[in-house]
């Protein structure tokens, strides 16, 4: 039997700037984080702290605990399964990145549950999707009409419409590339360095690799990858 220290890392979140501030809320996660390392005889190498509304699936601060988890070979502690199974996000991310984590209010949990979780988002989106096709079906045989075939399709407001759409693109891209910078931070200095002494990008892939460096989503790292961040240098 191994004799190692359970290496942890912590994640905790609340709703608001207020209580994100006050510490109301981060203060009980924290202490139900360091009850469950006591309780193991573990060492909790870092706690990421969150705050962000639950409806929002833009975490950056759990992208960085996941890929934290599954580089050191970690498991991650949620002080709530609540910060869990509310986020389906959090839920696929958690699946893909295959990361061994606990819940301290309901230690039972485990990947099945995750498991379960996401088969029931999946299939109330299928649902949703089901009604929306079937009232679209409905409107479009009682004869009005859909879509660019709408009266004044290609109006000013249709314009401003569009452009609205293509803001909201913008912002979430960018948001994507919030998500991702301080992941990639870790990695970028050895890019640049071997890139400096002439390695190839399947070399510096190897390296990151065998260091458990793992992508934004947690799969192994490709040259075209590597090339994608070299570029943003």
């Amino acid at each position: 039997m191994s004799n190692a220290t359970p290496k942890l890392i912590g994640y905790v979140r609340v709703s608001t700037a207020r209580q994100g501030e006050s510490g109301l809320g981060l203060d009980a996660q924290m202490k139900a984080i360091a009850d469950y390392a006591a309780s193991v005889n573990g060492s909790v190498e870092t706690t990421y702290r969150e705050v962000e509304s639950g409806t929002n699936s833009e975490r950056p601060q759990l992208a960085k605990a996941i890929a934290h988890a599954k580089r050191m070979k970690a498991k991650l502690v949620i002080a709530k399964l609540d910060r869990l199974g509310r986020n389906v996000h959090f839920v696929s991310g958690l699946m893909e990145a295959k990361v061994d984590f606990i819940a301290c209010d309901n230690p039972y949990a485990n990947k099945l549950t995750v498991q379960i979780l996401a088969c029931i988002a999946e299939h109330e989106a299928e649902a949703i999707s089901a009604r929306t096709k079937a009232a679209l079906a409905a409107t479009k045989a009682r004869g009005t009409l859909l879509g660019s075939a709408r009266p004044n399709h290609w109006s000013g407001k249709e314009h401003l419409r569009l452009a609205a759409a293509a803001k909201a693109r913008t912002a979430a891209k960018a948001k994507r590339d919030a998500m991702a910078a301080p992941i990639y931070a870790e990695v970028k200095p050895i890019i640049t360095a071997m890139r400096q002494q002439g390695e190839s990008l399947q070399a510096i892939a190897d390296r990151l690799n065998n260091d458990g460096f793992t992508t934004l989503r947690g799969s192994e790292w490709k040259p075209m990858q590597v090339s994608r961040i070299f570029s943003t240098l």
